[in-house]
């Protein structure tokens, strides 16, 4: 039902520092208004609702199924941050009962992220300040993550990379293309007429654009997207 999540909508953070080799663990994680921003995208502000209890530490995301007429709720346990205990509480359950949606769930698929010592600069403390950011995924045909790549924002460099990109997903992002699943967003948003469309579909031999090659995608993403 939901999409995955694209580069730009994970952030990270640090979860370890090794004392005995240096090297900066990260963990992969989204915000509540990535979450938000991808219900509103697929099933409509109108059509989804969350409702917190015990004092915030549950919160239940509901969305409304036209076919049962109805409805359907997943609800989930948040913790208290570090700061505002009750704001944090409310956020950590509204994203947990999203995950129970499926929102963010292949990020549970991602790898142990290493960063070396050399790759990062540590403060006083023995941490560090330094921010980092995904800026390549991608995901196989399980919805497993297959490529992930992370920069260190403030050394302005690539730190971490694991698997490999697609052809079609490697040549879309050298090529300044946006992403499959943004490509897939922009091309449906501009279909052309139902005829055109078909008689396209009909030419790669598929029955839906989400069934077209990378290559194929990117054609018709010149064609209508752009």
């Amino acid at each position: 039902m939901f999409r995955k999540l694209k580069a730009d909508e994970i952030e990270c953070r640090v979860a370890q520092i090794s004392k005995e080799s240096g090297s900066l663990s990260l963990l992969l994680y989204k915000d509540a208004r990535c979450d938000m921003n991808i219900l509103d995208e697929t099933v409509g502000a109108m059509y989804w609702m969350r409702e917190h209890s015990r004092d915030n530490a549950n919160c239940k995301v509901s969305i409304y199924n036209e076919d049962l007429n109805m409805w359907v709720s997943k609800e989930d346990t948040g913790t208290d941050s570090n700061t505002e205990a009750e704001k944090g509480r409310a956020s950590d359950s509204f994203k947990r009962a999203c995950v129970n949606w499926g929102i963010g769930r292949e990020l549970y698929t991602a790898p142990p992220i290493w960063i070396s010592k050399s790759d990062y600069t540590s403060n006083s403390k023995g941490s560090t300040y330094d921010r980092f950011k995904v800026t390549g995924i991608d995901y196989d045909k399980s919805g497993n993550i297959s490529y992930l790549a992370i920069e260190n924002t403030k050394l302005n460099r690539q730190v971490f990379v694991w698997g490999s990109e697609t052809k079609g997903a490697s040549k879309a992002r050298k090529a300044g293309y946006p992403t499959r699943d943004e490509m897939l967003d922009v091309v449906k948003a501009h279909y052309p007429d139902e005829a055109t469309l078909k008689a396209l579909l009909d030419s790669f031999g598929i029955d839906s654009i989400d069934d077209a090659t990378d290559a194929q995608l990117m054609a018709v993403y010149n064609k209508y997207g752009r």
